[in-house]
């Protein structure tokens, strides 16, 4: 475990295991690093260099009331790797991990990067005629206060989380993995943020092979998002994992750990 302090002074908490090239996972709204580790075991045993990193506001990293905009957690992620001095990564995220991930490359393009996977996240969730893949029932006209009351049970999809999953995972950890408080302002603040972003022009024009997971049956959005974000770049690929939620990562961990295993080698 380790901590680094970007450069508007929030201090940053990470782990680094393992050798070879590095793999950094970054997890979604509220989720904590440790909500990775059946990814984390997989990619150490495939020898890969595993970092995990919290968000700021996120497991045991600082919560600052400035900050929470998607475009600040993209410049905590270069702030992150050049501290490490990490070259040649594979960025991996889950959810909002995977807009702070568009984030990072639309301010700073491939530095330092060998590629991308991105797990069940859209990179438009408003709803318009050029965009039906969005958030379910988030439009224009309602974005202003469609998450006030927080994340607002859809009636789509898997109907809950996939406890056996989650179990398994307490069980590897020893403990529930602690998730943020999604209703403090700073949260809600960040979560209006990336609701109101638009990552396709990002997508179309990233220069590193990418993957794209979506779970067939997420609660959040159709999981056409991954085929047709893939599509608008020829060094882009899309699976769709069966039997799964949007919590894609533990519903289905070894189908996940597959995907991600295949892409890296």
């Amino acid at each position: 475990m380790g901590t680094i302090d970007t450069s508007d002074g929030v201090r940053l908490h990470y782990t680094d295991d393992g050798d070879g090239r590095p793999v950094v996972l970054i997890a979604g709204f509220s989720a904590p690093a440790e909500s990775w580790e059946f990814q984390r075991r997989a990619l150490l045993d495939e020898g890969h260099r595993v970092l995990t990193l919290d968000r700021r506001s996120h497991g045991r990293s600082q919560s600052p009331a400035y900050g929470q905009r998607m475009a600040r957690h993209g410049k905590d992620v270069r702030d992150f790797l050049t501290a490490l001095r990490l070259d040649d990564v594979v960025l991996v995220g889950g959810s909002m991990g995977g807009s702070t991930i568009w984030a990072y490359y639309d301010l700073f393009g491939d530095e330092r990067l060998r590629g991308i996977v991105t797990i069940d996240q859209t990179p438009k969730m408003i709803n318009d005629e050029s965009w039906p893949n969005g958030f379910y029932g988030l439009t224009g006209a309602n974005a202003g206060t469609f998450f006030d009351k927080g994340i607002p049970d859809t009636g789509k999809g898997r109907a809950g989380d996939r406890l056996e999953g989650f179990a398994k995972l307490i069980e590897l950890l020893g403990a529930p993995p602690a998730f943020a408080d999604p209703a403090t302002p700073p949260m809600r603040a960040l979560l209006q943020n990336h609701a109101e972003q638009d990552w396709r022009d990002v997508v179309a024009r990233v220069a590193v092979p990418a993957l794209f997971l979506a779970g067939r049956d997420s609660q959040f959005w159709p999981c056409a998002h991954a085929t047709v974000s893939a599509a608008t770049n020829d060094r882009a690929t899309a699976v769709v994992i069966e039997d799964c939620g949007h919590g894609v990562n533990i519903d289905q961990p070894e189908q996940t750990n597959a995907a991600i295993l295949e892409f890296l080698s």
